[in-house]
């Protein structure tokens, strides 16, 4: 399914590379790439910044994104809120930036079907478990909402224990669905799972979930892949 947002919705999902789509050769010097947009991870802090600002001019961006603190939480955010430990985050107000940062786990863009609402959810399985896409969606003030998945980690790369497997059964039957056995442990689908949740709760416009930051190592930045020397991709959504 192709989903259109409003034409003054605008999202972006980042690659690893800030030249690549320069022609410009890509060197894996390490897991931070040369486009590593998180200050957590390790990276060099100068460089991390310097990242950032290349961000909002490479992008023409309208303001600074708000970053959060991710903790695989419930919680979702106004951007205009002082507070950043969420992990997810709406506005209605134009030209202000949406923001969270992954590097396997599942980002949801989401828009309101005129446009005057827009956020952005960050879903890794520890967050769908916890009821982020829950949170999320009840923070829009219009329920006609359009979603699409940026880049996540695939079914065929997502290994999880027995541990995982129950606290998704517990928390709803129907996500049996999106676990496949294999060899005494399981293989996570994070968009079945999402999408699950999203039609539960009454969201069928969704595209996305096609990509695998596991396997497109020159496109994305994968912590399953590079261990604790990930970057982190950034996903932005705003309204002009």
């Amino acid at each position: 399914m192709t989903t259109v947002f409003p034409k003054n919705v605008h999202l972006i999902s980042t690659s690893r590379f800030i030249n690549k789509g320069a022609g410009k050769a890509c060197t894996f010097v390490n897991g931070y790439a040369d486009f590593n947009l998180a200050t957590h991870v390790g990276d060099d802090l100068s460089s991390v910044e310097l990242n950032r600002k290349r961000l909002i001019q490479h992008y023409n961006l309208p303001s600074v994104p708000k970053y959060l603190e991710q903790t695989h939480s419930d919680i979702c955010l106004d951007v205009s809120s002082a507070e950043c430990l969420g992990d997810a985050v709406v506005t209605s107000d134009k030209n202000t930036i949406c923001c969270v940062m992954t590097a396997d786990c599942l980002p949801i863009f989401a828009s309101n079907s005129n446009g005057t609402q827009v956020g952005v959810a960050h879903a890794g399985w520890q967050g769908v478990v916890n009821g982020v896409i829950e949170s999320f969606v009840a923070r829009f003030n219009q329920q006609e909402l359009i979603v699409h998945f940026g880049p996540a980690i695939s079914q065929d790369n997502f290994e999880v224990g027995q541990d995982v497997y129950d606290q998704f059964i517990a928390k709803e039957d129907s996500l049996a669905q999106a676990f496949i056995l294999f060899n005494n442990k399981y293989k996570l689908n994070i968009y079945q799972a999402a999408r699950i949740i999203l039609n539960k709760l009454g969201v069928e416009n969704i595209s996305g979930g096609d990509q695998c930051t596991y396997v497109q190592k020159d496109k994305y930045f994968s912590y399953r892949r590079d261990g604790l020397k990930s970057g982190r991709m950034a996903h932005l959504i705003w309204m002009k």
